[in-house]
Protein backbone atom coordinates (compact mmCIF):
# COMPACT_ATOMS: atom_id res chain seq x y z
CA UNK A 1 0.00 0.00 0.00
CA UNK A 2 1.42 3.27 -1.04
CA UNK A 3 1.95 5.84 2.01
CA UNK A 4 4.21 8.68 2.57
CA UNK A 5 6.41 8.59 5.66
CA UNK A 6 6.85 11.67 8.20
CA UNK A 7 10.05 11.64 10.07
CA UNK A 8 12.07 14.77 12.22
CA UNK A 9 9.53 15.55 14.86
CA UNK A 10 11.46 15.88 17.94
CA UNK A 11 11.59 18.08 21.45
CA UNK A 12 12.57 21.72 21.42
CA UNK A 13 12.23 24.87 23.35
CA UNK A 14 10.04 27.98 22.40
CA UNK A 15 12.70 29.67 19.80
CA UNK A 16 14.22 26.49 18.23
CA UNK A 17 13.82 24.67 14.49
CA UNK A 18 12.71 21.56 13.15
CA UNK A 19 13.05 20.11 9.92
CA UNK A 20 10.75 17.98 9.09
CA UNK A 21 10.59 15.07 6.09
CA UNK A 22 8.02 13.58 4.20
CA UNK A 23 9.16 11.04 1.78
CA UNK A 24 7.64 7.48 0.02
CA UNK A 25 9.00 4.42 -1.66
CA UNK A 26 6.11 3.86 -3.33
CA UNK A 27 5.82 7.18 -6.01
CA UNK A 28 7.93 9.46 -7.21
CA UNK A 29 7.15 13.08 -5.28
CA UNK A 30 8.13 15.53 -7.68
CA UNK A 31 5.00 16.63 -9.98
CA UNK A 32 2.60 15.60 -6.75
CA UNK A 33 1.67 18.64 -4.72
CA UNK A 34 2.06 17.70 -1.44
CA UNK A 35 0.60 18.99 1.90
CA UNK A 36 1.68 19.54 5.55
CA UNK A 37 -1.05 19.21 8.11
CA UNK A 38 -1.19 18.79 11.76
CA UNK A 39 -3.18 18.30 14.56
CA UNK A 40 -2.98 18.97 18.36
CA UNK A 41 -4.39 17.33 20.98
CA UNK A 42 -8.55 17.97 21.21
CA UNK A 43 -8.18 20.15 17.94
CA UNK A 44 -9.25 19.66 14.14
CA UNK A 45 -6.26 18.82 11.98
CA UNK A 46 -5.11 21.74 10.29
CA UNK A 47 -3.30 23.01 7.14
CA UNK A 48 0.05 24.21 7.80
CA UNK A 49 2.04 24.54 4.19
CA UNK A 50 1.22 23.19 0.73
CA UNK A 51 4.08 22.93 -2.52
CA UNK A 52 2.64 23.08 -5.90
CA UNK A 53 3.57 20.05 -7.89
CA UNK A 54 3.91 22.87 -10.84
CA UNK A 55 7.54 23.51 -11.73
CA UNK A 56 7.22 27.26 -10.30
CA UNK A 57 6.92 24.77 -7.11
CA UNK A 58 4.57 27.81 -5.71
CA UNK A 59 3.32 27.32 -2.10
CA UNK A 60 0.70 28.29 0.36
CA UNK A 61 1.06 28.67 3.76
CA UNK A 62 -1.34 29.11 6.52
CA UNK A 63 -1.00 32.32 8.43
CA UNK A 64 -0.01 31.35 11.87
CA UNK A 65 3.11 30.03 10.54
CA UNK A 66 4.03 32.73 7.60
CA UNK A 67 7.55 34.16 8.07
CA UNK A 68 8.49 31.16 10.72
CA UNK A 69 7.73 28.14 8.58
CA UNK A 70 9.16 27.37 5.12
CA UNK A 71 7.96 24.18 2.52
CA UNK A 72 10.62 22.67 -0.53
CA UNK A 73 11.49 20.02 -2.20
CA UNK A 74 14.54 17.59 -2.77
CA UNK A 75 14.20 15.93 -5.49
CA UNK A 76 17.32 14.05 -5.07
CA UNK A 77 16.13 11.97 -2.02
CA UNK A 78 12.78 11.82 -2.85
CA UNK A 79 11.51 13.76 -0.22
CA UNK A 80 9.47 17.14 0.98
CA UNK A 81 10.61 19.11 4.05
CA UNK A 82 8.90 21.62 6.21
CA UNK A 83 11.68 23.55 8.12
CA UNK A 84 10.07 25.06 10.90
CA UNK A 85 11.70 28.16 12.69
CA UNK A 86 11.37 30.40 15.86
CA UNK A 87 8.98 27.47 16.83
CA UNK A 88 6.38 27.97 19.31
CA UNK A 89 4.36 25.88 22.23
CA UNK A 90 1.46 26.74 20.23
CA UNK A 91 2.93 24.49 17.40
CA UNK A 92 3.20 21.25 19.18
CA UNK A 93 0.99 18.13 17.51
CA UNK A 94 1.17 15.73 15.23
CA UNK A 95 2.42 16.77 12.07
CA UNK A 96 1.33 14.48 8.61
CA UNK A 97 1.89 14.97 4.70
CA UNK A 98 -0.36 14.04 2.12
CA UNK A 99 -0.57 14.25 -1.51
CA UNK A 100 -2.61 17.06 -2.65
CA UNK A 101 -5.36 16.01 -5.50
CA UNK A 102 -5.89 19.92 -5.82
CA UNK A 103 -2.61 21.07 -6.64
CA UNK A 104 -2.97 23.02 -3.57
CA UNK A 105 -6.52 25.01 -4.62
CA UNK A 106 -8.68 25.31 -1.93
CA UNK A 107 -5.86 24.32 0.66
CA UNK A 108 -6.39 25.79 4.13
CA UNK A 109 -10.35 25.87 3.69
CA UNK A 110 -11.26 22.81 2.74
CA UNK A 111 -11.15 19.88 5.62
CA UNK A 112 -8.98 17.64 5.77
CA UNK A 113 -11.57 14.77 6.32
CA UNK A 114 -12.94 15.46 2.88
CA UNK A 115 -10.72 17.14 0.74
CA UNK A 116 -8.73 15.88 -2.29
CA UNK A 117 -6.07 14.76 0.21
CA UNK A 118 -4.60 11.37 -0.23
CA UNK A 119 -1.87 8.56 1.34
CA UNK A 120 -1.83 9.93 4.40
CA UNK A 121 1.65 8.64 6.71
CA UNK A 122 1.38 8.18 10.60
CA UNK A 123 2.84 11.59 11.37
CA UNK A 124 5.51 12.65 13.98
CA UNK A 125 5.22 14.47 16.76
CA UNK A 126 6.59 17.92 17.76
CA UNK A 127 6.33 19.82 20.89
CA UNK A 128 7.79 22.72 22.06
CA UNK A 129 7.85 23.74 25.34
CA UNK A 130 10.23 25.18 27.74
Amino acid sequence: QVQLVESGGGSVQPGGSLKLSCTTSGFILDGYAIDWWRQAPGKEREGVSCISGSSDRSSVDADFVKGRFTVSRDSANNAVHLHMNNLKPEDTAVYYCAVDSADCDGFGRTPWASGPYDYWGQGTQVNVSS
